[in-house]
């Protein structure tokens, strides 16, 4: 893709702590700038990682920040001294929302309860710091929803990070005022079909983009990583999509996405 300096790009949700960065990290972040990714949030998804994230966080102010958070995955991990450091971890300067959050019943690795449990705790936690929330949403809309909307009047905004769903569902988190995180799964035409329909509904002051690096490489990329590693520097390849599907230009979609990004995480 070429490269266009006049554009700015933020992405929303990297987890660059994953020990696939490990060997290259550096390369990884100059790569990340010379290709208009300016701003990196990185997620938070369990103890360590939302510890490391920061601490990678503070090593690059200005550039990278990070989130903290416990992923459903890690759910059954929950119990007050978890909450209590994520909890700390939100007074700190470089962390600007609490998540990554929420439900994933596809494959329960931890139980539909504890999922729950974990998921109201750290809702709380952004009522009470007043801080946004990153949230994971997969194969359990309603229930998710439900949680939710109980919290989301007192929560300062939320981002449905990595919404792969269709329009009936975009409807929903956008009748909540939920902002919607866009990533390399809009440029995957065989699994992407419902995706790729619905992202022309989402309003210009809702959308963020994102890769979720080091995974959802985008299908786009050509010639692709032999390593089939996504990176912060194919970010672009999102908004190329984005332009496509939604009929604006690459400039104009760099230019909402990375004002609504500023706007939510107060960066």
């Amino acid at each position: 893709m070429n490269n266009q300096s006049e554009i700015s790009l933020i992405d929303i949700g990297v987890n660059l702590t994953n020990k696939r960065f490990r060997d290259d990290l550096p390369e990884v972040l100059e790569r990340a700038r010379l290709n208009n990714v300016n701003q990196l949030i990185l997620t938070g998804t369990d103890a360590e990682t939302s510890q490391s994230a920061l601490a990678l966080a503070n090593q690059h102010p200005g550039f990278l920040y990070s989130t903290a958070g416990v992923h459903p995955h890690h759910a059954s991990e929950w119990d007050e001294e978890l909450q209590a450091l994520i909890r700390k971890l939100t007074h700190e300067k470089q962390v600007v929302a609490v998540g990554e959050c929420g439900l994933d019943f596809n494959r329960n690795f931890s139980t539909p309860e504890e999922q729950t449990i974990c998921f109201e705790a750290q809702l709380q936690i952004a009522i009470e710091t007043q801080m946004p929330v990153f949230l994971h949403e997969r194969d359990a809309h309603l229930r998710f929803t439900e949680i939710l909307g109980e919290f989301i009047e007192e929560i300062p905004a939320a981002v449905v990070h990595c919404f792969t769903g269709t329009k009936e569902e975009l409807k929903v988190y956008l009748d909540m005022n939920c902002y919607i995180g866009i990533t390399g799964w809009v440029c995957d035409e065989r699994r992407g079909d419902a995706l790729r329909e619905a992202v022309s509904y989402i309003p210009k002051d809702r959308l963020m983009i994102e890769t979720d690096a080091p995974y959802l490489l985008p299908r786009t990329l050509k010639p692709r990583p032999k390593s089939g590693r996504n990176e912060p520097s194919f970010l672009p390849y999102v908004v190329q999509e984005l332009s496509a599907l939604r009929g604006e230009s690459i400039s104009q979609i760099a230019d909402f996405t990375t004002a609504n990004a500023k706007r939510f995480f107060g960066i």
